[in-house]
């Protein structure tokens, strides 16, 4: 049902995959507004060059934990840009959850392999072990 991830079906993809028993709406809505926060914070990472790494990294680990491995990679590749996946990509890659493609985003798979990293963000994660 849900093969390639569309605009259309992006919501219902999300609440399918939501793994919260018992939450209700406003929960799956602040989750799913990470999304939004962590784009949020590359936008800023692009204009001011300051990296809130650990920031992302919470926003991250909170939506592979709500919404799985699978469901949090496509809906992040789904709504960040090239630009932005070039960022996120030593994240997922630091989280051990960067699969080699990922599969129906707007009607294309996504091999990760060629996407770039940026290396300020590869140092700043080096400094965090």
């Amino acid at each position: 049902m849900y093969e390639n991830l569309t605009e259309d079906n992006y919501l219902l993809y999300a609440a399918s995959a939501y793994e919260k028993p018992g939450a209700i709406t406003s929960e799956f809505e602040a989750d799913l507004s990470r999304l939004l926060y962590v784009k949020r914070l590359l936008t800023k990472y692009y204009a001011t060059k300051v990296l809130k790494d650990r920031l992302i990294m919470n926003h991250l680990v909170i939506l592979y934990n709500v919404f799985g491995i699978e469901a949090a990679t496509r809906l992040l590749f789904f709504k960040l840009d090239d630009r932005d996946r070039e960022v996120i990509k030593p994240f997922l890659i630091y989280m051990s959850v960067l699969p080699e493609v990922v599969f129906g985003i707007n009607g294309t798979d996504v091999k990760t392999s060629v996407i770039r990293l940026d290396m300020k963000v590869v140092e700043a994660l080096r400094a965090l072990k």
